[in-house]
This record gives structure tokens, C-alpha cells and sequence, in this order.
């Protein structure tokens, strides 16, 4: 008798983590990955993991106050029971991280090291190096070749997803996958079915991300009918390498072990930075920032590193934007043992050693806040209900999204190590409710109809030969790529006009039409890079689409997405009277803003191509929206005025339109 099966797309993190639960709960898992496992973007994760310890909770931490570093961060954009759940399983995740194996950094006392990252005043990040991505990939690896040779798991190494197959009640039954090396073509009969396939990074050409992090598996699930949230919502990353070929992610661990960000105050000052005397450095962030120092939430450290090199002039170089990330002054014996990975990366490919000269560094595309549109079942406690088949579940019944792809937990911005964090917790958690939903569905996929498979296939097989047969094309599908992300990058990264993104979008469809004009160089049928590649770049046409349409029809600040003419500046006035006047204007602009913006971006695939957008509420019934402040100019007088509001509000019983308006249904969002 044939047994639930389950397919899961993408061999990182999050993907290792759900496969490895799933095991545990005696469920069949095919695990399809693009490149060998090992070699998953995951690896590439330096900083560390964050969790409440031992140690931050004797200064007084506990997992509310991750819970609620996270959701302000975030600019309040998350569903707050997905957010709280997470924060409160971080503890046991990284104990669990502990014993099997994981070579965290140890105290002399022989305890997790802890270091401190942005957006929060305590050292929740334990770490292994700056390596710790690869680590806690390598260990979730170990556990899942356990299965392998249980019988349990069975890898598909360089295989790439398709498209989901869908029965006639738009359940998803499976996936259509190719071999990356004979090319040859094969259906997976699947009753749940995971895309863990992380972010986008290509679509914006030149970032932090692996050059397999296409997005295109995402795209291929929402062209299917899958939803995409917040997808305008694109983090970029404060320290990284320039590079011609690709930027390199110069770690928040870096700030977070001491390191000084500065400019010298003459613009282009051409002397060596270790000449520069103290009196002639621009220390902007600790400026700014007193209270969070160098460690401000990214989106914000991302702006005042782009905002001092282009508004104020004060880039590091004349002809190339960039500023200084100072290690010089911690002993070499510390950077070696807590940084040494990132330390090399960066000796590696600028050949100066970082330990005894200030790097250059400057803003790249990091991470995407946004992702597949999934669901939750809010429990009594404020939090998730285990088990609940709607754990992760885009709105295709059967088809789950996990980590990067997905949408659920970084809101408008991600703190640095919350994404390991939110990785392997959604794999982890959404495995009971994954097994419930195989369980439940009216026959196992092994027994649908072998037609239903057999015409996905064909689909995809025409697809393939149809794009063989272009020789004759007149467009080059490296040269467009390397259009779109030129376009991507100064239109819809760290500053957006609206001018500019409507103009963007008309552009990405007119390069979406020239692609169908593509010729390949490769005909082959073995180990076809081009045409792999040239399939992907069709797909990250509809994402770089609801990316631009999103942020366009999103008229608002919030987190990452930022439009200076919109933006809420600090107080202006000099006397009393005036601040506190100016103080009240900015409270009711943050209510209206609130009550008109505080939504979640959901995108549908149009018939014709283009992105529908609707707006869906926030569930912030754990935590309400308050302002978010860090470092504003009269931010003190700005919370005082906010929580004379709150407190009158909550005398009169009636709660702040930015406290009740966006509170979404108890069960969580439907689909």
C-alpha cells in the first residue's frame, strides 16, 4: 500500500530543517535541489543566530522583547502570532543547534559566546566564526543523510523545479523537475509539496546572493496562482565588498565585534585612513545613532551610508562610492577567532589585510523581506497552533512556502540573524502540520491519474524545445539580464521615485518581450547552462514586476521601502511651544499613515501578465503600532507625546486608530 510522500524543493536551511522533521515523523521525503546541498546559498550566512540566553536574560531580556525587537524592526509589517511563535522557539532551536554539534563560539567559561547585532541592545547572536551559515548547514545535512540511509530521504541533486502540478480542484499534487545534467524531464507524485528555495537576489543582478538565487522557483509557483507578498520590500545590506562580477557581504558581526564605520571629513581625503587622525573622521552612525551606535536596523545604516556619499559628498573615493569599516583597533587574536571567515573573503578578493587597514565598503542587495504569501492558525496564546495544516500553506492547498521564499516574518525590514532563525523554525514547525495535511487529502498523489502528471510534462518539455529551437533570436539573455539589473538597482533599491518606477516597470515589460526574441548559443542536451539560465531569466520578469508595481502603489516610508518625498522628518522647532505643536502634527500623520498603510502587498498573477495588487491587514493585536524612532530628530518628545495619546486611549476605552485598525481576524488571515 502506497505511503503519504512529501516533495521538498530547495536543500538549505529551511528546506534541510522541514526534511529533517518530516523524517523524524516517519514521512517519505524527496528533497530536489539545484545544486549540491552543501553548496546551498545558506552556506554563504556569516553572522550568527539570534535567540534570548542565558546571559541577555540577566540583563533583563526575555522572548517578548526579541519578539518585540523583531516586529518594530519590521516596522510592524508582520503578522505578529507567526513572529511571536518564532521568537519563542529561538532558545530551543539553538540548544538544539548545540547537540548536534554545531561549533559555536565558547566563552573561557565554556559557554555560547553571544555578540550583538542591529536593532537591539543585547547580545541575543550566538555564532560559530563568521562561518555560521556553513556550520549549521552542515549539521542539518549530517542529520538528513541519517535518513538517506534509512530509507527515508532520497536527494535529487542538481534537479531544477519546474512547475507545481495542480489537480482539477487546484490542489498541488506534485512537481515537474529537470535534470541539470542528461536534461531530461521527470514528475514527482507529492501529497505536500515545500518550496524552500530562497530569495531574488538575481533579479537586481549584482548582489550579496549565490548565482542560483534566481527566484525563479518562487515565480514559477506564483505564475501557477500562488500569492506574493510584500514583494517591494528588499533589504540592502549596509557593508559589502563592490565588485565587478558580484558584491561580497562584509558581515553585521564586523559591527557587531566593535567595528567603526567613518568617513574622513575632507571629501576624498587621498591620505592612508590609518594617517587620518581621530579629529579628521566622520563617525556618522554614533553620531546619528548615539544609543544604537553602529548597529542601527540595516535599512536605516543603508541610508546614511548612501545619503553621506551622494547628499553630503563625503564618499571615501572620488569615482567609486564607498566608506570606511574599521577593525584596526581590535587585537588581531579577536578578529582571527570571531571574524577570520569574513577577514579572508575580504583579503582574498581586495588583497589588503583588513586587520591592519580600514575596509571600503558600501550598501548591496541583501535579503527579500518579501516572498510567497502563506498562512497561519493562531492558537488562544497569541501564538501558532502546532499541527495546523494552514502552518505555511500558500493559498494552492498543498503547496507550503518556507524561509527566504516566503513572507511571513521580517515585515518592512530584517534584523540581522533573525533570517537563520526564521529558516530553520518554519522548517521545523510546519512539519507536524505538512504530515496532517498528506494525511487529509481524499487520495495520496501516488494514485491521481498518470494523464494529470504526464500533461504537466509535456508543457514543460514543449517550453524546453521551443526555446532550443531560437538560434535565430536577435537577443542575448546575459545582455538582458545584465539590463534588468542595471534598471533594478537605481530605480528600486535604497531610494524610490515614483517617476522613476513607473517608468522602470514600462522598461522591464518592453525587456519580458525581447526576451521571447532570445537566441541560444547551446543546443545540447547535456549540462545546458544557457538554456537553464535563459529560463530563469523569463521568470524573474514577473518578479522584478510585482516588485516594481508593489513599492509604486505603496505611497508611504516604511522599513526598506523608502520614497523621500514622503518622508516624516524629525522636530524643526527651536522653542517649547513649537516642538511640542510639531510632536502632535507627527502623531497624526503616523495615525493616518497607519490606518491607510499598515497592509501587507499581495500580488496575484494577472492573465495578462501584469501583477494584481490588494491590500490585506496586519494582525498586531499582541503588540500596537507605535512610531518608530530610532534616532529622529525630537523622537524623545515624539514617543512622550505618543504614550499621552495611548494613555488617554486607553482611559476612554477606545484605543489609537493605530492600536485597533489593522488587527486581523483571531484565526489569522484566510486564504
Amino acid at each position: 500500500m502506497s505511503e503519504p510522500r512529501v516533495l521538498v524543493i530547495g536543500g538549505g536551511l529551511a528546506g534541510l530543517a522541514a526534511t529533517m522533521r518530516l523524517a523524524e515523523l516517519g514521512i517519505g521525503v524527496d528533497l530536489v535541489s539545484l545544486v549540491p546541498v552543501k553548496r546551498s546559498h545558506s552556506v554563504c550566512a556569516q553572522g550568527g543566530i539570534n535567540s534570548v540566553n542565558a546571559m541577555t536574560r540577566q540583563q533583563g531580556d526575555s522572548e517578548w522583547k526579541h519578539f518585540d525587537d523583531t516586529v518594530y524592526g519590521g516596522d510592524f509589517l508582520q503578522h505578529q502570532p507567526p513572529v511571536k511563535e518564532m521568537t519563542e522557539w529561538a532558545p530551543k532551536i539553538v540548544d538544539l543547534l548545540d547537540r548536534l554539534g554545531v561549533p559555536f563560539n565558547r566563552t573561557p567559561e565554556g559557554h555560547r559566546d553571544q555578540r550583538r547585532f542591529g536593532g537591539t541592545l543585547y547580545k541575543r547572536t550566538a555564532f560559530a566564526g563568521a562561518t555560521t551559515g556553513q556550520q549549521l548547514l552542515y549539521a542539518l545535512d549530517e542529520q538528513v543523510r541519517r535518513w538517506e540511509v534509512e530509507g527515508k530521504v532520497k536527494k535529487w541533486e542538481f534537479w531544477d523545479f519546474l512547475e507545481p502540478v495542480l489537480d482539477s480542484s487546484g490542489r498541488c499534487r506534485g512537481a515537474v523537475c529537470q535534470d541539470m545534467v542528461t536534461m531530461a524531464f521527470r514528475t514527482f507524485a507529492a501529497d505536500a509539496t515545500i518550496i524552500a528555495t530562497g530569495g531574488c537576489g538575481l533579479v537586481y543582478g549584482r548582489s550579496t546572493m549565490s548565482m542560483v538565487c534566481t527566484g525563479s522557483a518562487a515565480s514559477r509557483a506564483y505564475q501557477a496562482g500562488a500569492r506574493y507578498g510584500n514583494g517591494e520590500f528588499i533589504q540592502v545590506h549596509p557593508t559589502a565588498i563592490p565588485g565587478a562580477d558580484k558584491l561580497r557581504l562584509m558581515s553585521e558581526s564586523a559591527r557587531g565585534e566593535g567595528g567603526r564605520v567613518w568617513v574622513p571629513r575632507t571629501p576624498h581625503d587621498a591620505r592612508d585612513p590609518r594617517d587620518i587622525a581621530e579629529v579628521d573622521r566622520y563617525y556618522f552612525l554614533e553620531d546619528r545613532y548615539p544609543k544604537y551606535g553602529n548597529l542601527v536596523p540595516r535599512d536605516i545604516a543603508t541610508r546614511e551610508i548612501f545619503d553621506i556619499c551622494t547628499t553630503d559628498g563625503l564618499s571615501v573615493e572620488k569615482d567609486r562610492l564607498c566608506v570606511y569599516l574599521d577593525l584596526t583597533h581590535i587585537p588581531r587574536e579577536t578578529l582571527d577567532r570571531k571574524l577570520g571567515g569574513i577577514l579572508e573573503i575580504y583579503e582574498k578578493f581586495q588583497g589588503v589585510d583588513p586587520r591592519a587597514v580600514p575596509m571600503k565598503i558600501f550598501p548591496a542587495v541583501h535579503y527579500s523581506m518579501g516572498g510567497l504569501w502563506v498562512d497561519y492558525q493562531k492558537n488562544a496564546a497569541g501564538g501558532l497552533e502546532e499541527g495546523s495544516p494552514r502552518n505555511q500553506q500558500t493559498n494552492i492547498p498543498g503547496l507550503y512556502a518556507i524561509g527566504e521564499c516566503d513572507y511571513q516574518y521580517h515585515g518592512a525590514n530584517r534584523l540581522g540573524a533573525n533570517s537563520l532563525l526564521s529558516c530553520i523554525f518554519s522548517g521545523l514547525f510546519c512539519a507536524s502540520g505538512v504530515v496532517a495535511s498528506a494525511h487529509g487529502s481524499r487520495k495520496l498523489a501516488a494514485e491521481e491519474s498518470t494523464n494529470l502528471f504526464a500533461a504537466a510534462m509535456r508543457r514543460q518539455e514543449s517550453r524546453h524545445e521551443s526555446l532550443l529551437a531560437r538560434r535565430l533570436g536577435t537577443e542575448n539573455p546575459y545582455q538582458l539580464h545584465l539590463e534588468l539589473g542595471n534598471l533594478m538597482t537605481r530605480v528600486a533599491t535604497v531610494v524610490r521615485r515614483n517617476e522613476q518606477l513607473t517608468a522602470a516597470y514600462a522598461e522591464v515589460c518592453t525587456l519580458e518581450d525581447r526576451w521571447k526574441r532570445c537566441a541560444l548559443s547551446d543546443s545540447g542536451n547535456w549540462t545546458n547552462q544557457n538554456v537553464v539560465f535563459t529560463k530563469a531569466l523569463g521568470d524573474m520578469f514577473p518578479i522584478a514586476k510585482l516588485i516594481l508595481k508593489g513599492a509604486l502603489e505603496r505611497d508611504e516610508c516604511r522599513g526598506a521601502h523608502y520614497k523621500p518625498a514622503l518622508a516624516m522628518p524629525g522636530i524643526a522647532a527651536t522653542d517649547l511651544a513649537g516642538q511640542y505643536r510639531e510632536a502632535q502634527e507627527w502623531c497624526d500623520r503616523f495615525e493616518q499613515n497607519t490606518k491607510r498603510w499598515l497592509k501587507s502587498t499581495i500580488a496575484s498573477h494577472g492573465a495578462d501578465g501584469d501583477p494584481q495588487i490588494v491590500f490585506e491587514d496586519v494582525d498586531t493585536s499582541l503588540l500596537p503600532p507605535r512610531p518608530r524612532l530610532y534616532g529622529l530628530i525630537g523622537g524623545e518628545l515624539i514617543e512622550e507625546v505618543w504614550k499621552e495619546r495611548q494613555k488617554k486611549a486607553a482611559l476612554n476605552g477606545s484605543g489609537s486608530a493605530a492600536g485597533t485598525a489593522q488587527t486581523a481576524a483571531v484565526a489569522g488571515p484566510s486564504a
